[in-house]
Parts: C-alpha cells; sequence; structure tokens
C-alpha cells in the first residue's frame, strides 16, 4: 500500500506516514516468480519471535560456520526485520563477511532493508554499492530508505543512475520516487516522472496512481489530483484517502465532504487514515453535528484505537466549542503524544479558558510521558494571556528560557507575552520587553502593543508603535484606524486626520468583518 510523507529537500525533523509502504509488498512478490532468488520453504534455523530464540539462532549460526546456508541466513535477516534488530543483523552480516559467503541479490536487499528500517542509512548504502549485481528490488529499497528519512534529493538522484544504468522501474518504483517529489524542483521533477510513467504504460496501476495523486495534492495542485483519481481504472481505499486528505489539507472542506459522501454511496470502505482526513475537514467547517455522526459511524465500525484518529477527533470537537466532548475523547486515549497534548491545549486556550489550560500543562509535566514542544508552551502562554494569568505566564516563559525542556523561544512566544502584558494593562513593561528581544519585532508584536496603547490610553508608546507598523504593513487598513482612533481620543484632532488623509492616499480601504454561523 502507498505510504504517504510529507517530505522537503532537507532532513525533517518529524516524520509522520500514515499509510503504509508499497515496498513491504513488493519484497514478496517480485520474487515470488523467480526460484532462483527466493528461497525454498525449508528452513534449517527455526525462530519464533523472541529475543531468546534469536539469540539462540545466532549462535548456532556461528557455531555452523561455513556450513551455514542461504536458508539460515534468510530465516535470520527476516526475525531481524520484523523486529527491527539492528545487532542481530550487524552480527549476520559479519559472519557472512567472516566465512567468505557471497550473497545473492536477494539476501543483499534484504540486508539493505534491514538497514533502512533501522535508520542505518549510511550501511544500507554501503551494502548497495558493493552489490555486484542489483535489480529493480535493490533499487527501490535503497530509494525508499531515503525518502522514508527525508533525503528527496537523494532519492531522486538514485534514480536518476537506475534509469542511466538501464534497469527499468517497476510500479513501486514509481509510487516510492514520487514521495520524494516535494517542493518546486520535486515538483518539476514528479511531472517528468509522471511523463514517463505514461509512456512505460503504468499509469494505471493503483499504487502509481495513488501515489501520483498524493504528489498533486501536496502540491497544491487538486485539480491534477482529482483527473489522475478520475483517471484510476479501479480505486482502493489509499486512492479515496488521498484524494479526500488533499482537499481536507488544502482547506477545500466541503469538497472534501462532498468526495467522501459520493465515494461511500459507491461503495468506498474507509480505514482510519480516511475518518482523519474527514474530521479534518469538519474541523474546518466547525460542523459540529456531522462530526458527531463520523464519531458514531467509528464507534459503529469498531476500528482499534489510533493516536491519529483520536487526535483528529480532540481537534475536531475543540474547534467546533465543544470542549467537554474534546476532553472526554482525549481522558479515554490509551496512548497520548505531544500532539495529543497540544489538540486540547490550543482549544482550552482559543476558548479562554486559561485555568484549565494550566491545570492541564501541569498535569503533562506530572506525567512526565510526553516532552512540550513550541506549540505547547504556545498555547500555555495564550491561555495564560487570555485568561488573564500573568505571573504564571511569565514562570512558563521563563521555563522556556531555561532550555528545560530544550524549546527555544521563536517570535510567536515573544509576541504572547506582549500580548500578555499588553492585556494586563502593563503597556511600558510590554515595551519594555520588546526592546529587549533578540528576535526583530514583527507587525503582530507592534500591533498588540497599539491595541494595548489605545485600550489604555497611551499615546507615546501607541504613536510609536503605529509608526513602525505603517513601515512594516502600508498596506493593512486597521493599523491606520486604530492609530487614527488613537489620536482621536486623546484630542489630537490635526493628527488623526493626516492619518486618515495618508490612508486615502495610499488607497487603503478597510474591508468589512464578516461571520457566518452553521443553520440546522
Amino acid at each position: 500500500m502507498l505510504r504517504k510523507i510529507n517530505l522537503i529537500f532537507r532532513r525533517p525533523k518529524n516524520l509522520l506516514s500514515p499509510i503504509p509502504s508499497p515496498f513491504t509488498h513488493q519484497l514478496t512478490s517480485s520474487y515470488s516468480s523467480s526460484p532462483s532468488y527466493f528461497p525454498p520453504n525449508t528452513q534449517n534455523l527455526k525462530i519464533n519471535d523472541s529475543n531468546d530464540h534469536l539469540k539462540q539462532a545466532l549462535l548456532e549460526m556461528a557455531i555452523q560456520g561455513l556450513e551455514t546456508k542461504f536458508q539460515d541466513y534468510n530465516t535470520l535477516l527476516n526475525v531481524c526485520v520484523k523486529e527491527r534488530n539492528i545487532r542481530g543483523g550487524q552480527r549476520v552480516h559479519t559472519h557472512m563477511i567472516k566465512t567468505h559467503y557471497e550473497p545473492p541479490v536477494y539476501l543483499r536487499t534484504r540486508l539493505i532493508v534491514l538497514y533502512v528500517k533501522c535508520e542505518f542509512l549510511g550501511d544500507a548504502r554501503n551494502v548497495f554499492d558493493e552489490m555486484p549485481e542489483t535489480n529493480v528490488v535493490s533499487w527501490t529499497a535503497m530509494m525508499s530508505g531515503y525518502s522514508q528519512q527525508g533525503y528527496a534529493s537523494e532519492a531522486l538522484n538514485l534514480f536518476v543512475q537506475m534509469l542511466r544504468s538501464g534497469t527499468e522501474p517497476n510500479e513501486f518504483t514509481f509510487a516510492t520516487i514520487f514521495t520524494s517529489c516535494t517542493g518546486d524542483l520535486g515538483f518539476d521533477h514528479g511531472r517528468q516522472i509522471h511523463s514517463l510513467i505514461i509512456k512505460s504504460g503504468f499509469e494505471s496501476y493503483i499504487y502509481v496512481g495513488s501515489s501520483l495523486l498524493d504528489m498533486y495534492a501536496k502540491a497544491s495542485k487538486i485539480h491534477e489530483a482529482q483527473i489522475v483519481f478520475d483517471a484510476l481504472p479501479e480505486r482502493d481505499v489509499v486512492s479515496c484517502t488521498a484524494i479526500i486528505s488533499g482537499y481536507a489539507q488544502l482547506g477545500f472542506d466541503e469538497d472534501a465532504m462532498e468526495l467522501f459522501r459520493r465515494l461511500k454511496t459507491e461503495g468506498m470502505t474507509s480505514n482510519y487514515v480516511t475518518y482523519a482526513s474527514v474530521l479534518t475537514a469538519l474541523s474546518g467547517l466547525a460542523a459540529f453535528e456531522h462530526g458527531k455522526q463520523v464519531h458514531n459511524h467509528i464507534l459503529r465500525s469498531e476500528l482499534p484505537s489510533y493516536v491519529v484518529l483520536d487526535n483528529s477527533l480532540v481537534d475536531m470537537y475543540s474547534k467546533c466549542g465543544h470542549l467537554v466532548y474534546s476532553r472526554r475523547v482525549f481522558n479515554e486515549m490509551p496512548e497520548r503524544t505531544v500532539i495529543s497534548w497540544n489538540a486540547i491545549l490550543v482549544g482550552y486556550s482559543k476558548h479562554g479558558m486559561g485555568r484549565e489550560v494550566v491545570e492541564l500543562f501541569e498535569l503533562m509535566r506530572e506525567e512526565n510521558k510526553v516532552r512540550p514542544d513550541g506549540v505547547t508552551f504556545l498555547a500555555v502562554l495564550s491561555g495564560c494571556s487570555h485568561g488573564g494569568m500573568e505571573e504564571r505566564g511569565l514562570e512558563v516563559f521563563d521555563e522556556m528560557l531555561s532550555r528545560k525542556d530544550e524549546v527555544e523561544p521563536e517570535i510567536q512566544h515573544y509576541g504572547c507575552v506582549v500580548d500578555l502584558l499588553s492585556r494586563a494593562g502593563q503597556v511600558e513593561k510590554a515595551f519594555e520587553f520588546i526592546k529587549k528581544m533578540p528576535i526583530e519585532p514583527n507587525a503582530g508584536i507592534w500591533g498588540s502593543l497599539l491595541g494595548a496603547c489605545r485600550l489604555h490610553s497611551n499615546v507615546d508608546i501607541g504613536e510609536f508603535a503605529g509608526t513602525r507598523l505603517l513601515e512594516i504593513e502600508p498596506e493593512n487598513a486597521g493599523n491606520y484606524v486604530i492609530l487614527s482612533n488613537l489620536y482621536s481620543s486623546s484630542g489630537r484632532w490635526e493628527d488623526a486626520r493626516t492619518i486618515r488623509e495618508l490612508m486615502k492616499e495610499k488607497a487603503v480601504i478597510k474591508e468589512p468583518g464578516r461571520s457566518w454561523i452553521e443553520i440546522e
């Protein structure tokens, strides 16, 4: 099945891949028709899935020495790959070298897969480079390793080398390489590979089509993704989920829901990733009733608990304003990640429930299972700001500065502190804080200070903040209006008129506000 990975041309800090990789299926299917590569059914070593049995089998391998056969190596490597046991796999590899055993392409490829799964890409590449003979599976295994670890440019370079070597890519190769076609340069490569797919006749393969439409969706080319989807001769849950997720992640929430309904009537089956994508769309629409219906459908489907799905439920209920439901889902989660904590903390924060934010953050500290990240601190600081908890918010920011959690404050965190002090009426203190910031203040920070000056009638600081804002955002009508109103409230009518005339001169127009509601 398609492995969906969001990659860029550098190694990312965190990788989420809710859809499994097609490469696992390839390792069995590609060799099943080739007796010279695929191991026979009888095996000399019998290993159960336990560490003790593996140790015993490794000991037997050492005792056998030169007598160790293909079947033995294959059995050991399969267990090591399954359990991601790098030490065991290295012992098998070392034994091959010491006994001068020349493994066939199949076993060398299994070594590559082992090192890739254990994130030893350097060792995987060494095995690949030393192979006297390679095939499409070997190339794809190495490309998959680079893609999964975020080395997109290396994966693309390897794909080009494979073509130059005369090795023909198969459907799994194309499905794998598309996960590396991100960013402007990667997308250009992706379009070229799409042309190659059409010439090679692979456009009708489900793995290729799903990966291709996923690439277009992540490049914000949802129209092209829809064309690829419509052209698929058959669709599975992966391709349906990919197109729904594409619409939802690009903010086309109504289109995502309409497509989900249509595919459901056509008999589409859903998995936890499908439901997570639908809940993302419902979060954007704040459609509470529809969200409850989807939640009920999930419960009736008796899906096992997935943290990704639970996170989506917490986020959906929070954005719909139903924090009681959100907290209930959160409390019943068997496993929580930092994303889980952030989802509920952000929900409380956006609804001004500062006390609940602080209590939950302290609970997170007490459990000490998950380390907070930058989003966590942002939610807590924002919650303290909206909840009038100035002292606690400053304490949390001091914790960040101490680098206790190895989280470095960013511009958004400094902005929250300015907003915290401004809402508390400490305009002078907020101004001094801005002047001491190690980061250049942005428009959001000056805007927060200007709003506080308007509220607390501090013309001197407000005038300075307003001037800086007009330099940074000369096209933002709101800045002119607030500064003009500040002058007017202090009786400086001439200055207020000057700002209004400047606004007309620059042809800046303030657009009226809008809101929307869901009608039952």
